[in-house]
């Protein structure tokens, strides 16, 4: 993906639709589009999964609080929810399996009535998944659930074992944008729609604003679909002033806690909270987060943030269930999204229902998809998509079932060692580079050969090397040291105090590839270690800015 290509394409071109919001569900309806034969442009305001798409909890799943609603009051939408996600999830997991996994999760339970309860709920849910190939759960004994989670508290009767799976949502979306891209979708990040020129009330352009150049500009199109989640009334009401609200966010936050904290491959699901939540501890690379949190949240101008009672309330969570409680001290990072669950007469954001739906405005002629959740995207561009077809007059089914995700179609994660064999670099580094880039790795590892120091650590004890960083530059679009660090790696949700150390070597790195000036590579990494500092001292970790790293 060539940013400076493609927003060229974008003065020079018209499109049959423009998309607005290039998280899961734009990026996703994207590479539907394209593959359809519909001329595509996908545009957003920040990066690629900048905001809700790359904070989720990591999970692809049915949704078990779903179905245990569903059978209580014998809710048949919640069920169908249920019955999509379960279908999705094997689908998430084909197209892109560098990205996406099967895992293990257990659930403590402290009695035999509770283990039973349990298990027949996680029988019926494997039931709705039917032959998905993901592993099936079972009931353990004490010293089997013991043997898979050493920290577990010996306070236990048993626990309940099941499968959903595990992806790594930012570079999910990214892979769905760059496939689009491949597939000949027009793909530009940092674009913020501004305004809408109009035939008599009907769109027939968005008015774009460059937030890295300032330039402004008209994308023509036939048809705009707004895909910006939580964000998704502020353009239906540029589009139409007189439409009504549709969207409750919801605040959702997670804590990030060393991987001793568990000992195992193995997630933890708390089914019952103090307030009727379920919380997940779940282990991501070296690291285990523990979320989510679900309250209403309306200053949608600032990015959601990690605060104390947060982290004393997911600390809280976890202590019933662990041996030993980990102190706050040993909170690492922490992340905040916003889920975009659609407003109705429901009386709190846990019992709002996050399925979707795909309005038409016929004042504006704007498309919105509204609502959904990350396992789900496939169905929910699909059906955007379909929409979309009708208003063209020119239906097309869509294929995006079957279709292989940049990275995905021929990726064995064992390749990793024919790589090492080839390059000569570390075991961790090829592993790393197999289920980051999927089949692509190599070509990342391709820029050693003209530039052998490009195979040094970007810092000790991780995976990640300098050659990523060009290779993201040139080839994933990323455009500030945040889209590096945050997003196409992961290093800013595991630990906000190593990601400030590095973030002036990276700064080096993008600034000799993109030709940034000395003012502007300082303001880069002033502006992102200011960032940092600011999630550590609100999330209460600090009481001012840390030294050691330079903030």
């Amino acid at each position: 993906m060539n940013r400076d290509n493609n927003r060229k394409r974008l003065l020079e071109e018209s499109f049959d639709i423009c998309i607005i919001g290039a998280g899961a569900s734009g990026a996703g309806a994207a590479l539907d589009a394209e593959l359809r034969g519909y001329r595509v442009a996908l545009i957003d305001r920040g990066d690629i999964a900048g905001e809700t798409s790359s904070r989720s909890t990591k999970l692809i799943h049915g949704g078990v609080r779903y179905l245990e609603q569903a059978i209580k009051k014998l809710d048949l939408a919640q069920l169908k929810q249920v019955r999509h996600g379960l279908a999705e999830r094997r689908t998430v997991v084909r197209n892109a399996p560098h990205l996406a996994h099967p895992l293990a999760l257990l659930t403590p339970v402290f009695s035999w009535f509770e283990g039973m309860y349990m298990s027949v709920g996680l029988t019926l849910y494997a039931f709705f998944a039917g032959q998905d190939r993901f592993p099936k759960g079972r009931w353990l004994t004490k010293p089997e659930a013991l043997d898979k989670m050493p920290t577990l508290t010996p306070r236990m009767h048993s626990a309940v074992l099941y499968y959903d799976g595990q992806f790594n949502d930012a570079r999910y979306a990214l892979a769905l944008a760059h496939s689009a891209d491949e597939a000949g979708a027009v793909v530009v990040n940092y674009l913020a729609v501004t305004g809408f020129e109009r035939d008599g009330s009907q769109l027939k352009a968005a008015l774009v604003q460059d937030q890295l150049t300032g330039e402004s500009f008209a994308i023509r199109a036939k048809v705009f679909l707004n895909c910006t989640g939580p964000y998704a009334d502020g353009i239906r009401l540029m589009a139409n002033p007189n439409l009504d609200h549709r969207i409750r966010p919801s605040k959702g936050v997670h804590i990030v806690l060393p991987r001793e904290t568990l000992q195992s491959d193995c997630a933890m699901l708390i089914p019952k909270t103090a307030d009727g939540r379920v919380v997940f501890a779940i282990p991501f690379g070296d690291n285990v987060f523990v979320g989510t949190t679900d309250d209403d949240y309306s200053d949608l101008r600032h990015e959601p943030l990690l605060e104390p009672a947060e982290v004393d309330y997911l600390l809280d969570t976890l202590r019933p269930y662990l041996a030993k409680t980990p102190d706050k001290s040993q909170v690492q990072a922490g992340f905040g999204g916003i889920r975009p669950l659609i407003e109705s007469s429901r009386a709190n954001t846990k019992t709002l229902l996050r399925d979707h739906e795909v309005e038409y405005d016929a004042e504006s002629g704007l498309l919105s998809l509204l609502g959904g959740k990350w396992t789900t995207y496939r169905l929910m561009a699909q059906d955007a998509i379909d929409r979309v077809g009708e208003r063209l007059a020119n239906p097309v089914k869509g294929s995006t079932e079957t279709h292989y995700l940049v990275g995905g179609e021929t990726y064995r994660f064992e390749d990793w060692q024919t790589l090492q064999q080839r390059f000569s670099l570390p075991t961790d580094v090829c592993q790393h580079l197999m289920q980051t880039y999927g089949d692509r790795a190599e070509r990342v590892a391709n820029l050693l050969t003209a530039h052998p120091d490009l195979r040094e650590r970007i810092t000790e004890n991780q995976p990640y090397i300098k050659a990523e960083v060009i290779y993201q530059v040139r080839q994933e679009m990323a455009v500030t040291v945040r889209d590096v660090l945050a997003r196409r790696w992961r290093l800013e949700l595991s630990d906000w105090e190593l990601t400030a150390q590095v973030t002036p070597l990276v700064a080096d790195l993008m600034a000799a590839e993109l030709g940034w000036s000395d003012q502007y590579r300082t303001k880069q990494v002033a502006t992102y270690q200011a960032l940092l500092s600011s999630f550590m001292m609100k999330a209460g970790l600090v009481s001012e800015p840390t030294v050691a790293t330079g903030l």
